[in-house]
């Protein structure tokens, strides 16, 4: 599950590396993301409705289900909302606290009039400047599939409704939630991300019984795109530690 502003695109090598390891791995772009037309409304909540749809009519179960950034506020609830259908987590840069705090970008596009000026003024060269700032493993191609969600005017709307609806305090039910579900869990993390720094990693490693932490030198908050070939060692070590 990829979180704002990526796709399915950004799995591309752990997909393929999955694969040979012997998995049957899949990613669904969001709706409003990659090439997912929008469903709206496009809440926090709708997307976990997708992320459903997806599943059941794809028939998986038993999944090792893998999330990145919005992916994890996402996956996360739906797998407690679904207790059973997923028989591992791997998390990475994310968070699932009722107490979290949205970031200077995130906070600008949850406030009426300055999250519309934003998705005014941006282009596909002014996202790009500031992707490959924040990654230096970002390609144009990446890019160029992240521009995908800011494309149109409904697309940009989608994104301002799923930051709008992003309420912390909404987690508050899910407290203790992950742990309870009682299954193995990986943390790969970044060791450089400014958005979701790896003291976020250590505490849902601590609330959730016999989690692991990977931290990859190196790589912020994009770190599938920063070190692809280090993030897939790590997740199919992860996936071949399922069946060992």
């Amino acid at each position: 599950m990829h979180g704002y502003p990526s796709s399915s695109f950004m799995w591309r090598r752990p997909l393929e590396a999955l694969a040979e390891a012997g998995w049957h791995a899949v990613a669904p772009d969001l709706p409003g993301y990659g090439d997912s037309e929008p469903d709206p409304p496009a809440t926090w909540e709708r997307h976990i409705e997708a992320l459903e749809r997806f599943r059941s009519g794809l028939g998986l179960e038993d999944v090792l289900l893998v999330v990145h950034d919005w992916g994890g506020l996402i996956g996360l609830r739906w797998a407690c909302d679904h207790p059973g259908a997923a028989r591992a987590l791997a998390i990475s840069d994310t968070g699932f606290f009722p107490d979290g705090r949205w970031h200077g970008m995130a906070k600008a596009l949850r406030t009426e009039g300055e999250g519309e000026g934003f998705m005014d003024n941006v282009s596909r060269d002014l996202l790009g400047m500031a992707l490959k700032q924040i990654s230096a493993g970002m390609t144009d191609a990446d890019v160029d599939a992240c521009w995908k969600c800011l494309s149109t005017p409904e697309r940009r709307a989608g994104v301002l409704e799923l930051y709008r609806s992003g309420d912390f305090e909404k987690l508050e039910p899910y407290d203790g939630k992950l742990g309870a579900l009682g299954i193995p869990t990986r943390l790969i993390w970044a060791a450089d991300d400014e958005f979701a720094p790896v003291a976020g990693a250590n505490r849902l490693a601590a609330e959730i019984p016999g989690a692991e932490v990977a931290v990859i030198e190196g790589a912020r908050h994009f770190l599938v795109e920063d070190a692809p070939e280090r993030y897939s060692e790590e997740l199919v070590a992860f996936a071949r530690s399922l069946s060992a």
